[in-house]
């Protein structure tokens, strides 16, 4: 993956005469537009609710279920179960690509690694981070795992967002080093790549470094030497009493402020993971707050000397707080966990002062208590030791490796409402236990959203790789051979302009683009991101006439990725997701490889953008005909038995006499037909540049609609290759009958 991009001055005059518009930051507004509402909080619509469901007995699965096993229910009201999808890891290959999804996001399974800066000692940190990159083989490759830290000064934040990306998850569990950051080398508004957050990211840099114990005062000593207070009738108690009094309440009350500022930042970031669809278990690392703060002293000797106090009226000798607990933050604290409920977050505890335990015999902590709470309180496990952790994910994956997703369509206002949902089972047998999301937040106007909110539904949407949304889009991708390693591969993606301005309102649109590619295993391996800012009253014919068209690049090494291109409508919402795959050829080995079909387009029919970061690079402009350089379309449109130009780019394609076939598909590899293709002329090579053919296609008869062209070509000794690209006959075009 390159970690920056080189800056080479070359763009052809084509695309430079073309209207290339201005990024602007990510999340930049018309200060006209900011006080806007889009105005859906009020409208009503059918979504689509799924409801993953394990079904545990005895500490193990149940397999075999049906869709009429269960019953669901919104409230008290019994709902009609539209969707049935079963999901047994347990089963799918373990080598299963991850960049083709075959799961739905709902039962895909969560794991966010939490790392506690705040509670918890660096030295403990830092083990508690060497033993979780132990674990990482274990997670399916369905998995995706997240990483974040919580520090007292800026809360929770991701260091990486949820991904299947194994290298990735790595790279941010070694950024959390017990040194000052040296700053980040990528800039990934999603948080899918590692180290590419900014001010999002953190590590245990964050943490203050450990205080020595405060030494004791002198009138303390003194205090505590004394004999009994002539003043105080009754029973003596001592001045040196009462000033250890004073100073628990002092205490008390910083340790329940750390605590507050903890479960108030927790319960909004449980809210903003409640936008994430499926079961999300926190692996919450840490040693654990003080539970007596909120659950009072467990000392009994304690609990007696106040007791005997409160019988004498001495009640300036006892802490209610160390009696009782702070009732404050003892509220506080089961707010966070009805929080993470609702989110359906399952805190898995790990008291990572096992860990320091095992090398200071001497070192004990006083978190354990509380870290029981989080985890009984959200369905979750205590793990007393994080060595003991590896054992323990084994029985966790394996419980929850088979996964009943129920969907049903409710009819719900767009205000953020959250809905209640119960499931239960029928004819369960005794010891069935289901496990499942408690409800779910009803949608909210984007414009209400969080940037969090907005990003986490962005990377998810990436992540899962399910091509959708209102934007149509159409995506080209093709590998060019550079005199490096690895391929350069221009992205075009074509953003229908209508769709994007519905429902926009104000002279400013940010259109959002996001573009990542993903290998076999689901690690990352180049992206580009960015935002255009358009003017809408000077692009606003243009966009409404066709739409916005985007040139940007990727290096990649050989192998088969899966490029995922998502648009957006920075105000709206309004998005669209295609998916491309590339197969990247070893060039160094002297195998024919043939690009897809390049259909040339009017110049002047889209609005045109450039990726910044790509603007001045020394790569030949890879679109040429006759010298001359054209723009393909992403997704040409056709007309059946009418010819069409093209160009074929291929590489060790032979000598001699070329030949060229062509056959017709749909989408879901029926043949249709053949059409005609000719070769017209084969460019004479430069240095080590491609061999371009110029040809014309012919479409056969067809109905209205996407299709495959597959183009064979074969060399005067009988060697052919076939490359695979897509057009589509529009609405109108086709032939009737």
């Amino acid at each position: 993956m390159r970690i920056s991009r080189r800056a080479i001055p070359f763009f052809p005059r084509l695309l430079a005469a073309v209207l290339t518009l201005a990024a602007l930051p990510l999340g930049a507004q018309d200060p006209k537009d900011t006080n806007q509402r889009q105005g859906f909080s009020e409208r009503t619509d059918v979504v689509v609710v799924e409801v993953p469901v394990q079904v545990v007995r005895d500490g193990k699965p149940v397999k075999g279920l049906t869709a009429a096993d269960f019953e669901l229910y919104e409230g008290r009201k019994k709902q009609r179960i539209t969707g049935f999808e079963v999901v047994d890891l347990s089963a799918a290959p373990a080598d299963r690509p991850a960049e083709k999804p075959a799961l739905s996001l709902a039962a895909r399974r969560r794991f966010l690694m939490m790392f506690d800066l705040s509670f918890s000692a660096p030295e403990s940190v830092v083990k508690a981070r060497e033993a979780a990159v132990q674990i990482l083989d274990d997670f399916h490759p369905s998995d995706l795992v997240a990483v974040s830290v919580y520090s007292p000064s800026k809360g929770p934040r991701f260091v990486l967002g949820f991904t299947s990306d194994r290298q990735q998850v790595k790279m941010a569990l070694d950024r959390l080093e017990w040194v000052e950051g040296s700053g980040r080398t990528t800039l990934d508004p999603l948080f899918i790549v590692a180290g590419a957050g900014g001010d999002g990211g953190g590590g245990i840099s964050d943490m203050e470094p450990p205080k020595p114990p405060r030494r004791r005062d002198r009138a303390e000593d003194v205090a505590d030497a004394a004999g009994n207070d002539p003043y105080v009738s009754g029973p003596k108690v001592s001045v040196g009493h009462l000033a250890i009094v004073d100073r628990q309440r002092r205490e008390n009350n910083i340790k329940s402020r750390a605590i507050v500022d903890f479960t108030r930042a927790l319960s909004e970031f449980a809210q903003v993971l409640g936008s994430i669809q499926g079961r999300k278990h926190v692996l919450f690392l840490s040693e654990g707050f003080d539970s007596q703060v909120f659950l009072g002293t467990a000392d009994e000797g304690e609990i007696a000397r106040m007791d005997e106090a409160s019988i004498n009226g001495q009640h300036w000798a006892i802490n209610n707080d160390t009696r009782f607990g702070n009732s404050k933050t003892g509220s506080q604290l089961e707010t966070m966990l009805e929080e993470l409920r609702r989110a359906d977050c399952a805190v898995q505890a790990v008291d990572i002062g096992g860990v320091r335990a095992a090398a200071n015999a001497n070192d004990t902590t006083v978190g354990t208590d509380s870290l029981f709470t989080l985890a009984n309180a959200t369905g979750g496990e205590l793990y007393r030791n994080f060595n003991d952790l590896a054992e323990a994910m084994e029985t966790m994956l394996e419980r929850t490796s088979v996964t009943y997703v129920l969907s049903y369509q409710p009819e719900v206002r767009h205000d953020g409402s959250y809905h209640k949902v119960r499931v239960e089972l029928k004819n369960a047998g005794r010891g069935a236990r289901v496990v499942h999301r408690p409800g779910y937040y009803a949608p909210k106007p984007y414009n209400e959203r969080t940037p969090l909110e907005k990003m986490l539904e962005t990377a998810g949407k990436v992540v899962g790789g399910q091509e959708g949304g209102p934007v149509a889009a159409s995506l080209l991708a093709a590998p060019f051979q550079t005199s490096g390693g690895e391929a350069y591969v221009p992205v075009l993606l074509e953003i229908d302009g209508p769709d994007l301005l519905a429902g926009h309102a104000g002279n400013l649109l940010p259109a959002e683009v996001y573009v990542y590619a993903m290998d076999a295993k689901g690690v990352v391996r180049d992206f580009f991101t960015q935002v255009v800012g358009l003017d809408v009253a000077k692009t606003g014919p243009a966009l409404r006439q066709s739409g916005l068209k985007f040139f940007g690049d990727l290096d990649l090494p050989p192998g088969s990725y899966s490029i995922r291109a998502l648009a957006r409508n920075g105000i709206t919402g309004a998005f669209g997701l295609r998916v491309a795959t590339v197969e990247v050829p070893a060039f160094d080995v002297a195998k024919p490889v043939l690009l897809p079909a390049f259909f040339p387009e009017p110049t002047g029919r889209w609005l045109m953008a450039r990726e910044t970061s790509s603007m001045n690079r020394e790569i030949p402009y890879p679109f040429m005909a006759k010298e001359q350089p054209f723009i393909p379309a992403s997704l040409p449109a056709l007309r059946p038995e009418e010819k069409a130009r093209l160009t074929l780019v291929g590489y060790n394609l032979g000598t001699g006499q070329l030949t060229a076939q062509t056959v017709v598909m749909t989408p879901d590899g029926r043949e249709v037909g053949s059409g005609e293709i000719e070769l017209l002329e084969r460019e004479a090579r430069t240095g080590n540049g491609p061999d371009r053919l110029l040809a014309t296609f012919q479409p056969p008869k067809l109905q209205p609609g996407e299709y495959l062209l597959l183009v064979t070509v074969t060399d005067a000794n009988g060697t052919a290759e076939t490359s695979v690209s897509s057009f589509v006959v529009p609405a109108g075009q086709g032939t009737k009958g």
